[in-house]
């Protein structure tokens, strides 16, 4: 039985009801479009730490709550008003939920099943793969509020969609939808919302029947390779899949290949 429970104020979580070893954590916020106040992101980084601990879980999937219109309509803009310089950089400390998330052992996918917009969408690029409903709109408005991203935004958004495109949503806070996020590589798939759960439940199935160390080695070498160096890139690679060589799963994969049948992982 999973040890991830549903004791939060402003998350619900499901485990395995869409697929087996899959997570789903949905943020709870219809009053306010989910906007990250300090108790969300305070009860996603517990989420996040408790989906890696259990050993039920091989994939989370992070999303809005049904009856919120959003996955995340931005930051709580209320709690910034009052912030002076001293108080906005100790509620910048890291690790934030960006990292919590971008830092996960395990995949993280982004069901985006409404606006991703502000610190809703830097926390969508904080994960590993974002599947968006068509009807959902996606930018950084900060800029709007005489502020920048402050989440990831322009870092995680520049190596996802290059400086260009950056650089032209960041400074005009324009909103774009799902089907010209995708066509610049903000996001990665997009379907109508009767077809969303199928296909981000499809992929997140075909990741959960994985070996949970392979999967978290090849997660980190392709993070790897927009951080580092050619040469530094793949000298980490090399060292990644040497190290699966002393794992039970290794040689359950090879077996399983070579007997013509599907492999069981144990995470060994």
């Amino acid at each position: 039985m999973s040890e991830l429970r549903d004791e939060y104020d402003v998350l619900s979580v499901a485990v395995g009801d869409h697929a087996d070893r899959v997570a789903t954590v949905a943020i709870e916020r219809p009053d306010a479009r989910n906007a990250l106040n300090g108790q969300v992101r305070s009860e996603l980084k517990d989420a996040v730490a408790a989906a890696e601990a259990d050993d039920d879980v091989r994939v989370l999937v992070l999303t809005g709550g049904e009856d919120s219109g959003a996955f995340v309509a931005g930051a709580d803009v209320t709690e910034f008003r009052d912030r002076g310089l001293v108080e906005q950089r100790e509620a910048s400390d890291r690790p934030r939920v960006y990292e919590t998330v971008d830092d996960a052992s395990i995949p993280v996918i982004a069901r985006i099943n409404g606006h991703a917009l502000g610190g809703g969408c830097e926390l969508a690029q904080a994960c590993d793969v974002r599947i968006a409903a068509a009807g959902a709109k996606l930018g950084q408005p900060e800029i709007n509020l005489g502020l920048i991203p402050g989440g990831g935004g322009t870092q995680r958004l520049t190596r996802l969609v290059g400086e260009g495109q950056a650089m032209r949503l960041v400074l005009s806070g324009e909103l774009i939808d799902a089907t010209e996020a995708r066509s610049i590589g903000l996001v990665d798939e997009v379907y109508e919302e009767d077809a969303l759960d199928e296909g981000v439940y499809d992929l997140a199935s075909s990741m959960a029947e994985k070996s949970p160390i392979a999967l978290e080695f090849a997660k980190n070498a392709v993070k790897a390779g927009s951080r580092m160096g050619l040469e530094e890139g793949l000298q980490y690679e090399s060292e990644l899949f040497v190290q699966l060589f002393a794992t039970d799963d290794k040689d359950e994969g090879i077996d399983a290949f070579l007997e013509g049948r599907e492999p069981e992982f144990t995470g060994e």
